[in-house]
């Protein structure tokens, strides 16, 4: 009776399963940070109210039995513990401290290159690129919205000896600390910093970032997979904190610290005495430093640290994706993909952040054109983080019922406008700029207002999807299925992106300005005629900004999706949970 109790038990367990991976890459508005950047919070699996269930329902059916307490597991070890709460959470983590340290420290070398690449389109912006020239650089971004192409034979092949996780690890990070070396003693040639005085190589940028952000994006897909299964059951649930603390730090380390220590305005102004033209790091001095942490630290990880399976024998995280082939694991996105109401799904995910493009994209590198110091732009992000972490679990009262995508549609058009204020504001900000350059505290103050603002409307189109794709994924692929709409949904944030910035000066008329009688000697709309006029001593000014063109254009579309994809969007919470299962 006792053996048929427990398997109905964790029968009931396996049905009530939700997803156990989410490859979450939530957006948040970071244009202070670049166009692109990639997310910094995911859930991991954890132990859910079923599990805990199924334990509390074991633990009793021990005690009837010897009339003892059973063994300190879980929750119910924690209330049944003596002594304070550090006492408590000493004994829990007992074991996995070292895990849960690696963890913390994989998560954070992994933000590094992350946050330095969103730097970069700052950096460029300060060197005078054209908006095309961003463009071409927004493609390094990409692999790390494509990743789940290449996870599932990051998932199925490895090394036996070496272990599943450290077959890609190892070589991932020693690739990464490599191309950092390399790039930091070509570093100033591509930037445009050599003595011959030409310009940023903004292709070979790209091409080199590019298979940088293709290894961080894969060896975040074998950290989130050893992080299932590195600690030990109880403790799991700590691998989605080790996620946003250490990326975060990683992140915050790549970009705000390396712009703060490489503008000379914030040394000038907040670490040395004696002011000088340029920082105390340059970009050549931190990729190289990074690198060579990246290859000793690897080289550590590789000698010392034993590759364990914590979840090896456990039914409760017993999967039909776990043994899954690389082949297998292609089908079933094919047969996922195939759904009808995924492909309406997919439709909204590819074509709905078009609204916002010009907006994500460019009011950064607007600011940066107007004379906003980057490690100013960048810092903004400190203030921000409290809006980032709160706003989550304040929207999540609200995307828990049955229809979540509710909150979307409201908060739709909220964003919209959000991007008109934006706009206003860039129109607004160089009217307070001082005669040496510099912008009062107020006009920085307005734009952390704003940009939090612009946060509500964010995080709640993404905390209300992630909602609606925990109820549609279905549960016994919950995974597979997950990863798949969030790739789809990043992927539908990065080409618009790409494309305002690739058409962005097309839209500008410049015209050339005789100083003094208002003259107009002709258009300098591209780079060329813009030095010429110049190099003659006229002024190239901006008749047309593509900026304002583009918002406009976008925000109108905007409009025109949200009033022809409205009822289509709430007629999905509708559908037959059982029309979204891709294994009935």
């Amino acid at each position: 009776m006792d053996g048929d109790l427990t398997r109905r038990t964790r029968s009931r367990q396996r049905s009530l399963r939700s997803s156990d991976l989410m490859a979450a890459e939530p957006e948040f508005a970071t244009m202070d940070s670049g166009p692109h950047v990639p997310s910094l919070y995911r859930s991991k699996r954890r132990p859910n109210r079923g599990q805990e269930a199924e334990e509390a329902l074991l633990g009793e059916e021990e005690e009837m039995e010897d009339g003892t307490l059973p063994r300190s597991t879980g929750r119910d070890s924690s209330v049944r513990r003596r002594g304070n709460w550090w006492q408590s959470w000493q004994e829990d983590l007992r074991g996995d401290f070292s895990s849960i340290f690696l963890l913390l420290f994989l998560y954070l070398l992994q933000g590094i290159p992350l946050g330095l690449i969103a730097s970069i389109p700052l950096v460029l912006q300060s060197r005078h690129v054209t908006y095309a020239q961003q463009a071409i650089f927004s493609l390094a971004y990409w692999p790390f919205s494509l990743k789940l192409f290449w996870a599932p034979i990051v998932d199925s092949c490895f090394i036996q000896r070496l272990g599943r996780r450290k077959s890609w690890l190892v070589p991932t990070q020693y690739l990464i600390g490599i191309f950092m070396l390399v790039l930091s003693s070509q570093v100033t040639y591509i930037l445009g910093d050599s003595e011959d005085g030409s310009g940023p190589n903004v292709t070979f940028l790209m091409l080199i970032f590019l298979p940088l952000n293709f290894l961080a994006a894969t060896q975040d897909i074998a950290v989130d997979g050893w992080a299932l299964t590195i600690l030990s059951r109880k403790n799991v649930g700590y691998a989605s904190t080790c996620n946003a603390v250490g990326q975060t730090a990683g992140f915050f380390l790549g970009n705000v610290v390396f712009l703060s220590l490489e503008s000379a305005e914030f040394c000038n102004s907040y670490i040395r005495t004696h002011p000088q033209p340029y920082g105390i790091v340059t970009l050549a001095d931190f990729v190289y430093f990074w690198g060579w942490i990246f290859m000793i630290t690897t080289t550590l990880v590789l000698v010392f640290k034993h590759e364990v399976d914590h979840s090896v024998g456990d039914s409760n995280y017993a999967d039909n994706e776990g043994d899954m082939g690389v082949v297998d694991a292609y089908k079933l996105l094919y047969t996922i993909m195939k759904l009808k109401p995924v492909l309406i799904l997919v439709v909204i995910l590819l074509t709905g952040k078009l609204a916002f493009a010009a907006t994500d994209g460019m009011t950064g590198l607007k600011l940066i054109e107007m004379g906003v110091p980057k490690a100013e732009l960048a810092s903004m992000g400190l203030f921000l983080t409290p809006v980032q972490v709160l706003l989550p679990w304040l929207i999540g009262r609200y995307t828990a019922g049955p229809k979540p995508l509710n909150v979307y549609l409201r908060a739709y058009p909220y964003r919209i406008i959000m991007g008109a204020v934006f706009a206003v504001l860039i129109w607004w900000t160089p009217s307070f700029k001082t005669e040496n350059g510099s912008y009062s505290k107020m006009v920085y103050v307005v734009w952390v207002v704003a940009y939090a603002l612009h946060q509500v409307a964010t995080y709640s189109i993404f905390v209300s999807m992630m909602a609606f794709y925990a109820q549609i994924s279905d549960p016994k692929v919950g995974g597979t299925y997950m990863t798949l709409l969030n790739t789809l949904n990043n992927l539908g944030g990065n080409w618009p992106v790409t494309l305002m910035l690739s058409i962005a000066d097309y839209f500008n008329w410049k015209g050339c300005i005789k100083p003094g009688s208002e003259e107009w000697l002709g258009a300098c709309n591209t780079k060329e005629l813009e030095e010429s006029c110049t190099a003659a001593g006229n002024v190239c000014s901006t008749s047309i900004d593509s900026y304002y063109v583009l918002v406009t254009i976008c925000s109108v579309l905007g409009f025109l999706w949200w009033k022809l994809m409205y009822r289509r969007i709430n007629r999905l919470q509708d559908i037959d949970r059982r029309e979204w299962s891709c294994m009935k």
